[in-house]
């Protein structure tokens, strides 16, 4: 996970689904991506893995509005938040389990 931050925030409310308590791992995906399904099996470990942490698959299809503000241009395109919502590592493509762990010890 090698892109940086964007310095937006997103709550339960924009993502649809509660954030995690220390960080929160938000996959946008589509229905026929292939390396989302292979993305969401290594986002969901790291989050059973990790105490605190969160994952969350938005449908990028269903929710242009969000995709356009947050400049989504592919999928899977994965954010990394803190417990306060804050966007603190983004990356688009599919991730490396050791990737998602080293940008997660970034925030926690």
């Amino acid at each position: 996970m090698d892109g940086q931050g964007t310095g937006g925030t997103l709550d339960a409310a924009r993502i649809g689904a509660e954030l995690g308590e220390r960080a929160t791992l938000v996959q946008f995906s589509s229905a026929f991506c292939q390396p989302c399904r292979a993305t969401r099996r290594t986002l969901a470990e790291v989050a059973r893995m990790v105490d605190g942490v969160a994952h969350v698959e938005i449908d990028a299809e269903a929710h242009l509005t969000l995709v356009r503000e947050l400049g989504i241009s592919r999928t899977p395109t994965v954010l990394v938040l803190d417990a306060d919502g804050r966007i603190v590592r983004r990356a688009a493509g599919q991730p490396r389990t050791a990737d998602v762990v080293a940008a997660l010890g970034q925030v926690l």
